[in-house]
C-alpha cells in the first residue's frame, strides 16, 4: 500500500521519517511539516511574544529539523524531539537578546531549600488567564519545563531526554518552578483583590 492511498493522519511519525530518509521524497517531509508547523509556531509565539520573531524562529526550527532528521534516534517520541528543538531554539534566542550567560542550570549542583511540595492539582486549578500572567513573571527556564509538563503532557523522562539532564534535576526544576508560581500567584492576586475591594468601598 503506497502512502497516497492512506490517510495522512494515520501514518505514524516514525514511518514518515523512514520513508523520507529512504526515498528523499519531499512529500513525506511535507506531511511532517503540516502536522507540526502550527504547533511549533504557537510555541514560538508563546515564548518570543512577537509574531515576526515567531515566524522566523519556526522557519529556522524546521530547517534544523530537516537537516538533522537522520540523527533522530527514536529514543523518544518525534513530537518530544521537535518540541525540545523548539524550546531550546527559543531559549537561545531569548538568552541572546538578554545577554544572559545561561538559562538552564544544572540543578543537581544546587543545595535544596526545604519547601512544601506544590501538588499538580493546585497548578491545574489556577485560572488560565492568571496563570498566564504569572508564567510571564518567572524565569524562562522555569516557564519552559512547566509548559512541557502541564501543556504538552510530557513525562519527567521525556523532559530529561529533551534537555539531556537527569530526571532528578528535572524534578527539582519543576518543584522550584511550581513554588515560584504559587508565591507569585498568591502575592499578585491577593494584592489585586485588596485593591479591588478598596476601590469598591470608595477608600481610594
Amino acid at each position: 500500500m503506497n502512502t497516497k492511498s492512506r490517510s495522512r493522519k494515520k501514518i505514524p511519525d516514525d514511518e514518515l521519517i523512514d520513508l523520507y530518509l529512504e526515498t528523499q521524497s519531499q512529500e513525506h517531509f511535507s506531511m511532517l511539516y503540516d502536522r507540526y508547523s502550527d504547533k511549533v509556531y504557537s510555541k514560538c509565539l508563546s515564548l518570543l511574544k512577537n509574531d515576526a520573531s515567531a515566524q522566523d524562529a519556526a522557519q529556522d526550527i524546521f530547517l534544523k529539523i530537516f537537516l538533522n532528521l537522520a540523527k533522530f534516534n527514536k529514543k523518544s517520541r518525534f513530537s518530544t524531539w521537535v518540541y525540545s528543538i523548539t524550546y531550546n531554539y527559543c531559549i537561545d534566542t531569548i538568552r541572546r537578546k538578554k545577554k544572559e550567560k545561561t538559562i538552564l542550570t544544572d540543578d543537581e549542583n544546587e543545595k535544596e531549600t526545604p519547601s512544601e511540595e506544590v501538588e499538580d492539582k493546585e497548578m491545574l486549578e489556577m485560572e488560565i488567564e492568571r496563570l498566564s500572567y504569572v508564567l510571564d513573571k518567572i524565569p524562562e527556564a522555569d516557564k519552559v519545563v512547566l509548559l512541557m509538563k502541564y501543556r504538552e503532557g510530557l513525562s519527567i523522562k521525556d523532559i530529561s531526554k529533551a534537555f539531556n539532564k537527569s530526571e532528578s534535576a528535572i524534578k527539582m526544576k519543576l518543584k522550584r518552578a511550581k513554588n515560584k508560581v504559587r508565591k507569585i500567584y498568591g502575592e499578585s492576586f491577593s494584592e489585586m483583590m485588596i485593591l479591588f475591594i478598596c476601590l469598591l468601598s470608595g477608600l481610594l
